[in-house]
């Protein structure tokens, strides 16, 4: 599962900080992300729309889980990679985070909207796996 080892040698080389978890900063990342996955699940909006909902909650799952060990990382990226130490998901999941993070960056920086129905179909996937698994990790320490 979690491997508390490794996020400590990523705060080492400077790649994370060490921080207090927050109780409610937690609560309020859960609940956005909650709230913009439901929205990404309404057929209505348009795929753009529904896709950035999707990775906007997957962003603040993982930072929750994150910094409910403790640490937090200015890299979106870095964040989905460290999902393997802070809630167990493995290459499967985070990879597909990792490549909506691109997708996402392309878009939102060079007007390459590149997103097909299957992206969007994992992106959701993954999003309910994460939010099941930071959900299962409980009260901040």
């Amino acid at each position: 599962m979690a491997t508390s080892q490794n996020l400590a040698n990523l705060a080492k080389t400077g790649k994370l900080k060490a921080e207090p978890g927050d109780q409610k900063e937690f609560d309020s990342l859960m609940r956005s992300a909650r709230k913009r996955l439901a929205d990404a699940r309404k057929e209505s909006l348009a795929i753009e729309s529904r896709f950035d909902l999707a990775y906007n909650a997957s962003h603040a799952l993982a930072l929750a889980a994150l910094r409910w060990h403790g640490y937090r990382s200015e890299n979106r990226y870095l964040l989905f990679q460290c999902l393997e130490h802070t809630v167990g998901l493995g290459p499967e999941v985070w990879r597909v985070l990792a490549l909506s993070h691109e997708r996402r960056n392309a878009a939102e920086y060079k007007g390459e909207f590149n997103v097909d129905d299957k992206l969007f179909a994992d992106l959701m996937r993954g999003a309910d796996t994460l939010l099941e698994k930071v959900a299962a990790l409980g009260p901040v320490r």
